[in-house]
């Protein structure tokens, strides 16, 4: 382990200890896919696809869920809900695009077939319109980024069909209660759906939250017979508190993330390099406590691609807090950016409707050849570069068009190569495109914690999306896809000079 790194975990601790922060509760990424949060990559309605989303609650206590849906150019939330579990409940629900169904809109909308209580909603159920087929749906919403809430990116409708989401644990259940009756079903259905809502509002119906989430998302197209599906991303130790329901209330965000008994902090464990860093940060800046436990310093993965488009790869890349740092509205009304993001949202000049953050693209074949296409050899690549990306959900496409038909893509050229990995660097590029030699410190340095730690990349989740295409064989739709989960590096140190943490 490089000293450095060593000091950080000491020094971390040490601070840790002094000050009124609880090392015992703090949010980290769990790698075993279970907790109070859940992190879901990406959604798309785009090329007659629907994402299937599921949410299953492991333990013997019911729990209020929060749903929450970002668009993917700043995540500005397009519809949010609660979902009561009962004890091993499992919810699930089918986001679509409402022209697929019939409907004359180019929105997405979401339907669900379960019997799990539905609140901040009509009638504790996922009903609001119908299809022409009599199934009931509700519309994703443009209300956050239209009108008086206009934040400079695309107005329409469309902006809808493609981001992510997250769900947060309220609140466990108390066992016996009146809320738990009313959810919990008998015979395949709960009693009182409608009533959830206000039970929940009402003092003895909630604990404070415990793990046990789990769940997965799935992008199919039926027509095509591809099926990309993923496990979401895991947060424990986000809360020690209740989350209130409040009727119309927008409930919990990742910035409510807190420390137990300390109100003053919140705590992330991390680990980088083989060690293991708690960074106490203070609590106005408890959504950095989220984004170091997500922090990538250098994310890698493998691609392939064949000219005919008999093979494509997709490389999901999105950045879940990102609108706390590039969003006025979530960043104390600033236009620029905080650390550790590059500019503000309709703040890059000539790409209105973006926040472009630059990264490093190192594009190797199976034989160890790189390729520097990358690089535009000025002091300001012009718009759009190839080494930024510009939204909150990402699609990286090689070569060819988006597998995942998605309108946020930046497509990468491959240097004539057909397969390979992909080194996306965070951290080893300067403003302008320009890379940084050895002496001058990486790139995307995060505000400091209490004691000085210092994480550098962007926080970032995501996956690859494969495709293989062979045609129809005998009769047979011979089409193969698949996911791979991302690969990264974090990088922290205790000083602003970060050494060599690369």
């Amino acid at each position: 382990m490089h000293a450095k790194h060593l000091a950080a975990t000491v020094i971390a601790g040490i601070a840790a200890l002094a000050g009124s922060a609880n090392t015992a509760h703090a949010v980290y990424l769990n790698a075993r896919g279970m907790g109070q949060v859940l992190l879901y990559p990406y959604y798309t309605v785009n090329a007659h696809q629907n994402t299937l989303i599921s949410v299953a609650n492991a333990t013997d206590t019911g729990k209020v869920v929060q749903v929450r849906f970002r668009e993917g150019y700043n995540g500005r939330d397009v519809l949010d809900f609660n979902v009561y579990l009962s004890p091993y409940d499992v919810w699930t629900a089918a986001v679509f695009a409402l022209s697929d169904a019939g409907v004359d809109s180019d929105g997405a909308g979401i339907l669900s077939m379960d019997h799990s209580c539905i609140g901040g909603l009509t009638n504790g159920k996922l009903e609001q319109d119908h299809l022409p087929d009599g199934t009931a749906y509700v519309p994703f919403r443009d209300a956050d980024y239209t009108g008086s809430n206009a934040d400079g990116g695309p107005t329409g409708i469309d902006r809808t069909r493609e981001g992510h989401f997250e769900m947060i644990a309220m609140g466990d259940i108390a066992p016996q209660s009146t809320l738990s009756t009313a959810i919990t079903q008998r015979n395949g259905q709960p009693p009182y759906c409608p009533q959830a809502q206000q039970l929940a509002a009402q003092a003895g119906n909630l604990l404070p939250p415990t793990s046990g989430l789990f769940g997965s998302a799935s992008v199919v197209n039926v027509g095509n017979g591809t099926y990309f599906a993923y496990a979401a991303d895991a947060l424990e130790g986000f809360t020690s508190t209740i989350f209130p329901v409040t009727a119309g209330g927008t409930g919990p965000t990742l910035a409510d993330v807190n420390d137990a008994g300390a109100p003053d902090t919140v705590t992330a464990q991390v680990n980088s390099n083989g060690a293991s860093v708690a960074a106490v940060y203070p609590a106005a800046q408890a959504i950095d406590a989220v984004s170091a436990v997500l922090d990538a310093a250098t994310v890698f993965n493998q691609w392939e691609a064949h000219a005919d488009g008999s093979v494509g790869s997709d490389w999901v890349v999105t950045f879940p807090t990102k609108q706390f740092y590039v969003d006025p509205a979530n960043n104390g009304g600033y236009a620029e950016a905080s650390p550790p993001f590059d500019s503000g949202f309709n703040q890059t000049a000539g790409l209105p409707g973006t926040a472009c953050a630059y990264a490093g693209f190192n594009l190797f074949n199976r034989e160890e050849s790189v390729s520097d296409a990358f690089f535009c050899g000025f002091s300001s690549c012009p718009p759009p570069a190839f080494n930024t990306l510009c939204f909150e959900t990402n699609v990286i496409a090689f070569a060819g068009p988006s597998i995942l038909g998605s309108s946020l893509v930046r497509t990468v050229p491959t240097a004539g190569y057909t397969s390979g990995s992909l080194g996306l660097s965070f951290t080893d590029v300067a403003h302008g495109g320009l890379k940084f030699t050895d002496p001058l410190p990486p790139a995307h340095a995060m505000r400091p914690d209490n004691s000085g730690t210092v994480f550098y990349g962007l926080p970032m989740i995501g996956f690859e999306a494969i495709n293989f295409v062979n045609g129809n064989l005998g009769g047979v739709l011979a089409n193969y896809s698949g996911v791979n989960r991302m690969n990264a590096t974090a990088c922290v140190d205790t000083t602003a000079t970060a050494g060599d943490c690369r």
